[in-house]
């Protein structure tokens, strides 16, 4: 088989859940997702690290859309205990402000960051650049990015981004329809949660590098984060490279 032959048939076993351009990683999650955001931290890390483009063509894994539920406040503040733990270098603090002020959606900044992808806000850059931006507003800065003033305010720090024509575009509906055909779409038993990278060369991994334990009773069990390999960004940016 050539290596056309292989993309196409990689291509045709991705519909809709990779992106078609061999440079770009394509990452299902939810922002709300400790997990997912530190699979972000650790890719942009080492990729700037080897000083290599990065692209990145966020979809959504709306977890209260799944589960019918906003995401308990507990089970996050369970995960970034863990993380916290084993890896205090990423920065993150417990949630310290009223339990009242915690985000009860992570909808609205997931649409913001589709609707950053139109060419005329700043196309994957600013959609990724937002991403990253709401994802430490809400793990270090402790701020409710349900709000929408908040979503904008995240904007502003975005050199790609073009916060006035985001925030008119939010005032019109932009990028909820994507968040609801991406949710579609992650239904899908290749999706198998949050996060989840595709590249269209044939890279398929969930939750990479992580290996974890419960510990405890049911009644006070404790996550313990038992070891993280970072090779799996290596080895995505490679295929990256090698794409």
């Amino acid at each position: 088989m050539t290596d056309s032959d292989t993309a196409a048939s990689t291509a045709v076993a991705l519909p809709g859940l990779a992106n078609p351009d061999r440079r770009v990683v394509t990452v299902w999650s939810d922002i709300g997702c400790p997990w997912a955001t530190l699979a972000l931290i650790t890719l942009h890390d080492r990729a700037r690290a080897r000083g290599d483009a990065l692209l990145v063509d966020h979809r959504a894994f709306p977890l209260e859309l799944f589960n019918r539920r906003p995401t308990p406040k507990p089970v996050v503040d369970t995960e970034v205990e863990a993380l916290v733990r084993r890896l205090p270098e990423l920065g993150w603090t417990p949630w310290a402000a009223l339990d009242s002020t915690y985000p009860v959606t992570t909808l609205p900044a997931m649409e913001a960051v589709q609707a950053c992808k139109l060419p005329e806000i700043g196309g994957l850059p600013a959609s990724d650049e937002l991403d990253a931006a709401l994802r430490r507003a809400f793990y270090q800065d402790g701020r409710c990015i349900s709000v929408h003033a908040v979503i904008l305010d995240a904007a502003e720090e975005c050199p790609h981004v073009d916060a006035e024509r985001l925030a008119a575009a939010l005032a019109q509906g932009v990028g909820r329809a994507a968040v609801y055909q991406q949710w579609s779409i992650a239904q899908r038993p290749e999706v198998d949660g949050s996060p989840h990278l595709f590249t269209i060369g044939g890279l398929d991994v969930h939750n990479p590098g992580v290996t974890y334990h419960w510990a405890g009773t049911s009644a006070d069990r404790v996550l313990h984060l038992d070891d993280y390999r970072l090779e799996w960004a290596d080895e995505l940016l490679n295929t990256l490279a090698d794409g």
